[in-house]
């Protein structure tokens, strides 16, 4: 975008209680297989009440004034599941288990064949996100990394064999979902930074296959764990950063606010544009628009301000609805603050 400073959301937003048990939400560990327990209405009327609360979505972020709408998430579950429940060579009915980046066991998908993907997943999403606004879109899809660390694998020789066929899947998904009307297609990877050094061996490798054959502009995203999920300390540093600076992606979203993040950290991504993280979602408090311009005047101390998007720090789907309408609103009037000042 030729606008400095442009604002959007990590991915998804503030869930309604009307759509999804909140508290059960919340009580748990993000689920990796599917939970069709946890969304209140019929079975019947989901897929209706999932497109208003998107359409309500959209509504918000264009309110409060973003730059970059999304769908806020609100068919999935968790940023994950819904994808990678969608692909051949899974096991639905007989799950497996994986330690969590908290280090407790959870059902996540069995892998008990070769990963393929059978049919697009979220085009309808980007088409029906591209008809409910004018303003740039974007989608995220699970990352081919992450979804390796988030199943029990019984087919593949190798955990990194496995992240190149999910690989194959996502990159296939990106190509639909750009050519469905997407600006830009995002791949989460919050795994990169909980298995450093597992990412260190093979996830440049597979997220490159993701993005193999892309034209369209492509983020990718990693974090230290949701705010409402991880409790307890929390690492200040990322692990993994600048092994992505020799990646296709062209940008890449991170935490700043909540680990008050060193700027210098993002030194070595000296040809990315980076998502700077302004909005500490652990602080149940509305930041003040001066908070965020500080927090974006910090990141400037190393990124060159044509290179940052402001984006909050992720999680945005846990915060209660009145709340991350107000963050979002102190975000963008912070970015007016820097913006004005240049």
């Amino acid at each position: 975008m030729a606008k400095l400073l442009p604002t959007t959301l990590v991915g998804s937003y503030a869930m309604p209680d009307w759509l999804i048990d909140r508290a059960k939400l919340a009580g748990r560990f993000p689920p990796r297989v599917r939970a069709q327990e946890l969304w209140r209405p019929d079975p019947l009327y989901l897929e209706e009440a999932q497109d208003d609360a998107t359409i309500v979505a959209i509504h918000m972020q264009e309110r409060a004034g973003l730059d970059i709408i999304t769908d806020g998430e609100m068919r999935r579950e968790s940023y994950s599941n819904r994808f990678a429940t969608a692909l051949e060579g899974v096991d639905l009915d007989n799950p497996g288990t994986a330690l969590d980046r908290s280090g407790h066991p959870n059902p996540v998908p069995r892998v008990s064949g070769r990963i393929r993907r059978k049919h697009p997943v979220q085009v309808r999403d980007v088409e029906f996100l591209r008809r409910h606004t004018d303003l740039p879109i974007k989608i995220t899809v699970p990352g081919p990394f992450t979804m390796t660390q988030q199943a029990q694998n019984d087919f593949y020789a190798s955990e990194e064999e496995m992240a190149l066929d999910y690989a194959a899947a996502v990159n296939e998904e990106i190509l639909d979902l750009f050519a469905a009307g997407a600006d830009i297609v995002q791949i989460d990877e919050p795994y990169l930074q909980a298995r450093a050094e597992k990412a260190r061996a093979y996830g440049p490798a597979a997220i490159d296959r993701a993005l193999e054959g892309v034209t369209g502009t492509t983020a990718l995203h990693l974090c230290f764990g949701y705010a409402a999920i991880i409790h307890g300390d929390r690492p200040k540093g990322y692990d993994y950063l600048g092994e992505l600076a020799v990646t296709r992606v062209d940008q890449v979203s991170v935490e700043t606010a909540q680990p008050n993040l060193d700027p210098a950290e993002l030194r070595p991504l000296h040809d990315k544009q980076i998502l700077v993280g302004v909005l500490d979602l652990n602080d149940p408090a509305i930041e003040t628009p001066e908070t965020v311009a500080g927090r974006i005047r910090r990141a400037m101390q190393e990124v060159p301000v044509e290179r940052i998007i402001v984006a909050p720090d992720c999680g945005f789907k846990y915060v209660p609805r009145d709340i991350a309408y107000g963050k979002m609103r102190a975000m963008v009037e912070g970015a007016t603050i820097v913006r004005e000042s240049l």
